[in-house]
């Protein structure tokens, strides 16, 4: 029984490390856009724009590529029109490509620099940047207007990027 007990502090560590370890999100890995994969929005072939990319997955685990954030909100905000028939309730979840890591983080947890001098394929874009710090530091740098939010990029200022 003593022995139990002596090794109990230990299990429940080992158990503590464990579902921390669990706890943690996998590395995400979205599988790049193949050569004939186009953006639903404008029709252009997205694998010659990695560092651009942004992706929505379905609920059906298909995914679809955009050659931009600015694409991709333009997408979402009326989906239908670009997919006849589609529904925003079949997007699961929506990622970007960081601008300086090129890792996809979710959409909603980015920070956008709109009117900056970065262009991306379609012109003028919205930069995703993962930390604010990041957003406004690079805002600085590259002459960009604002710092924006997912819910802050509206219909009319992707309009105002053209």
């Amino acid at each position: 029984m003593k022995k139990a007990l002596r090794l109990a502090p230990l299990v429940l560590g080992l158990l503590l490390l464990a579902s921390a370890a669990l706890a943690q999100p996998a590395a995400l890995k979205l599988p790049p856009p193949g050569k004939t994969d186009k953006c639903p929005v404008c029709g252009m072939f997205v694998a010659k724009y990695k560092d651009w990319l942004a992706y929505a997955v379905l609920t059906d685990g298909k995914l679809l590529y955009f050659d931009g954030p600015k694409d991709m909100f333009r997408f979402v905000a009326d989906p239908g029109h670009y997919l006849s028939g589609f529904k925003k309730e079949q997007i699961a979840e929506l990622y970007v490509s960081e601008f300086y890591s090129l890792k996809p983080i979710l959409a909603q947890d980015a920070f956008y620099v709109a009117g900056s001098d970065a262009y991306g394929p379609m012109g003028h874009e919205l930069v995703p940047l993962a930390t604010q710090a990041d957003a406004e530091a690079f805002r600085k740098d590259h002459k960009g207007k604002r710092v924006l939010r997912y819910g802050d990029i509206t219909p009319a200022l992707l309009k105002a990027l053209d």
